[in-house]
């Protein structure tokens, strides 16, 4: 049984290039996905309280995206940048979950999945990040982020697996990867996660 995931593509060197170009405001979108990412977390406690077998790790991945957020606002403080007024929309996840299915056990299943992808689009994209600094405290924080968030897209998919059956998991985790692609194609680029 596999618990990594291989995306689909890889992002390019020009949003890379877009990130270490204005590194501030993505500094202020990766804290604003940190915030994102624990709430997603609390939300699956919400949403399916009777999924008991999954609820601690979700509660443990929610309190370490918290602390991801800390130490992301901690950096933006020590530079100077204040957090962004407001939470814009992230139209790269609205996207991805237009194309969840709308059944409860399809929803549940497809949720878990795109958290999955999702992280690792993330994790994909901070080793990009810790590759181009330079050396020193903030490359360091990156190569632990990106570790950290490597992990969190395993999790997703191992809860999947516990209520449903593995081949169905990885071929609907197959269709959303392909999606991903798709999505990531049309978005802009800017200074930012997604």
């Amino acid at each position: 049984m596999k618990l990594s995931i291989e995306l689909a593509s890889k992002s390019s060197a020009a949003w890379l290039e877009t990130v270490m170009g204005d590194f501030d405001a993505f500094l202020q979108d990766h804290a604003n996905c940190e915030r994102k990412a624990s709430a997603m977390a609390m939300s699956f406690v919400a949403k399916y309280p009777d999924r008991t077998e999954i609820i601690p790790e979700l509660i443990d991945t929610a309190i370490e995206e918290m602390e991801h957020f800390q130490q992301v606002y901690e950096i933006m403080a020590q530079r100077g940048i204040q957090l962004p007024h407001q939470i814009g929309q992230d139209v790269y996840v609205k996207e991805l979950v237009d194309n969840c299915r709308s059944d409860v056990e399809g929803r549940f299943m497809d949720r878990l999945l795109l958290a999955s992808i999702i992280e690792c689009r993330g994790a994909e994209r901070f080793k990009l990040v810790y590759e181009a600094l330079e050396p020193g405290e903030l490359k360091t924080f990156y190569h632990n982020l990106w570790a950290s968030e490597a992990k969190h897209g395993n999790i997703f998919v191992k809860m999947a697996l516990i209520y449903f059956e593995e081949r169905k998991v990885y071929d609907r985790l197959k269709e959303l990867n392909d999606i991903e692609t798709e999505v990531l194609k049309k978005q802009p680029l800017k200074p930012a996660l997604h």
